[in-house]
């Protein structure tokens, strides 16, 4: 079995069980300042889970494609990567008290637990013997989660398979660092509001890792050696914290996420999942290429293979390597990657990024069209990393040169510099400690390693408050720029025409970013117009009105907006002016959230506009 026959066998297992299959949300997410990237399955759905009604009901089930920067520096080992896929499903409240409401509504861990051990011993036909559960062992906040811990021994006990001596000593209990969801971490960490719970995850364990001294026995919460590989975690959001504590919430939610290349790993019997069938293509063309085994520098090709491929999806989402956001992650990506490439003797990465890019289409057939412009981003980027190390040699060489340690234009064997300087060069070139290295010098590592901590703490506090918890800000300012946009968007087609599309957006509190097709500039005059019919429809104080209904009957209306013809059920659709169609000013596809009145907008104006080339042009503005 395949990737993509997981990925076949998983959707149709829960649309049998009444789920609606919901997109794959974009993995750079629009309209969310909160975060860079889509990095769960769950992120888009936090409104749904808070209990605003999805339009597709209250059992969903999708794919996402998910990214995370806080693991690039983990990637190296037999397990973590960057870019992954999350199968997902969810119940959104209403927990199903008999089987006739179970089909209709929600449903809860019962439920849950049983689907999800089904699929992996029946569907995926996981041996039996080498899965171990978790749940949560509670705190000072939270008890013991002994129901889920019940119904686990009895779905185990009733496998003719498993005894039930057998069943207590597979089922561990974690703490909160193991077997807790929130936005914030841990209990203590959560504000007054904020909802979270227990999870139950499990375990694959594999016989031919040796576990380490720091490992105590097969208890997965113990373990950190790569002998037991979680696949499956099933969040139950089922409190919400209060003065007084936490209190149990009226609607609880079932979250469920599962890697899907750790789960083929598991399918396949692969410790190492970088020996699996998604990666061991990627792996192959890399010995091809450089001529040197993986089993031979396994962390070097590990790095090469995640990074390229975390990569292609980011180029695939329109991403270019830059000093700031998800530019910022991508140039760290690929100039990781090619520390490693370089240091193995890479030469050409064509052929890996043709080979990625297949494997990739296979799930994404969209990489295939955009693949001209991902090779040339990542070709590019390379050579941009081989100036910016002449850049840093020289910056390095005229300190050298004032201080005397260089003669005749020639570095005299290996050089020792400060860590301030070796600081100085990744500041301003990103040479890192392993590039300084190669290019002959030597530095108190302990010493740059502290400069380096101490600056990302300072970026950290910034991005912590920006980018907190992933949760779309639904701020009063960021309310107004989602109305502007449609405002905008409308004005826009009115002025240049209907072949004009948005093509991007992201809102914060200081400003709205709108993309959109066009091939020239807009002039003086046009800037003021735009400006001058979005006002007026702000000071008409049209009403904002939305509604759900099919694509076919949003098309039907004349809606405008992404939709995909994959995907059935309802799709929400916003109406500025007037719930009838044909007296709406703006019809729009958009998931939220809006003003009520237009006049709530107060003001607009446009501050700048810059050209993405291939066509797009940018506008920033500022409302209210």
């Amino acid at each position: 079995m395949n990737a993509k026959g997981i990925i076949l066998k998983y959707i149709d297992f829960f649309e049998r069980r009444g789920h609606k299959l919901i997109p794959n949300s974009p993995l750079v997410p629009e309209n969310d300042p909160t975060t860079l990237f889509t990095s769960a399955g769950m992120q888009p759905l936090i409104p749904y889970l808070l209990g605003e009604p999805h339009p597709q009901g209250r059992r969903l089930v999708n794919v996402q494609n998910c990214f995370r920067s806080q693991d690039i520096d983990e990637v190296g080992d037999n397990r973590h990567t960057t870019f992954f896929r999350m199968l997902g499903n969810w119940s959104l409240g209403d927990p199903a008290r008999n089987a006739s409401q179970c089909e209709a509504g929600g449903y809860f861990k019962r439920e849950e637990i049983g689907w999800l051990w089904e699929f992996l011993t029946r569907e995926l036909r996981l041996p039996k013997d080498k899965l171990y559960i978790t749940v949560f062992a509670g705190d000072g906040n939270v008890p013991y989660d002994k129901e889920s811990e019940e119904i686990w021994k009895e779905v185990l006990s009733k496998d003719p398979s498993i005894n039930s001596g057998q069943a207590e000593k597979r089922i561990f209990a974690g703490d909160v660092t193991k077997n807790w969801w929130s936005r914030s971490g841990i209990p203590d960490n959560m504000p007054k509001g904020e909802v979270g719970g227990p999870d139950t995850e499990v375990y694959f364990k594999f016989d031919d890792i040796d576990h380490s001294d720091k490992c105590d026995g097969d208890d997965p919460t113990k373990c950190e050696c790569g002998k037991f590989l979680e696949i499956a975690n099933s969040v139950f959001i089922e409190y919400q914290k209060t003065d007084d504590g936490f209190s149990q919430l009226p609607q609880k939610n079932v979250d469920f996420g599962g890697g899907l290349e750790r789960l083929l790993a598991a399918v396949e019997g692969k410790s190492d999942i970088f020996e699996s069938s998604i990666f061991s293509p990627i792996i192959s063309v890399i010995e091809q290429s450089i001529g040197i085994k993986y089993s031979e520098f396994e962390k070097d090709f590990r790095i090469i293979a995640d990074h390229m491929r975390a990569g292609v999806m980011l180029a695939n989402s329109g991403v270019t390597p830059s000093n700031k956001e998800q530019g910022y992650i991508l140039r760290r990506l690929l100039r990781r990657s090619l520390d490693s490439w370089n240091a193995l003797g890479g030469k050409d990465l064509t052929l890996v990024i043709e080979t990625i890019a297949s494997e990739c289409s296979k799930t994404d057939p969209e990489i295939s069209g955009n693949f001209e412009r991902i090779k040339n981003t990542i070709l590019e980027e390379e050579g941009n990393y081989k100036k910016a190390v002449e850049g840093g040699k020289k910056l390095i060489e005229k300190e050298l040169e004032r201080e005397g340690k260089k003669t005749g234009g020639e570095i005299r064997g290996k050089v020792e510099i400060s860590a301030d300087l070796a600081f100085k060069s990744l500041a301003s070139f990103g040479l890192g400690p392993t590039q300084l290295r190669s290019l002959g010098y030597e530095f108190n590592e302990q010493e740059l390693a502290e400069k380096i901590k101490q600056h990302q703490e300072v970026s950290k506090k910034g991005a912590d408050k920006k980018f907190a918890g992933g949760l779309a800000d639904q701020s009063e300012q960021t309310i107004k720029g989602h109305t502007a946009t449609h405002l905008l968007h409308k004005a826009i087609r009115d002025m240049l025409g209907s072949q004009v599309h948005q093509k991007g957006s992201n809102i914060t509190a200081e400003r709205v970013r709108f993309d959109f097709n066009w091939d020239d500039k807009l002039t003086d005059g046009q800037i003021k117009q735009l400006e001058e019919v979005v006002n007026k429809k702000i000071d008409e104080n049209l009403p904002v009105f939305y509604k759900f209904m099919s694509t076919p009957d949003a098309k039907k209306i004349g809606a405008i907006g992404l939709f995909d013809e994959k995907y059935e059920g309802e799709v929400k659709i916003y109406m500025i002016g007037s719930e009838d169609p044909d007296k709406a000013y703006s019809i729009e596809f958009c998931g939220g959230p809006h003003v009520a009145w237009t006049r709530e907008v107060k003001s607009f104006k446009i501050i700048k506009q810059e050209n993405l080339g291939r066509g797009l042009r940018r506008l920033y503005a500022v409302v209210g």
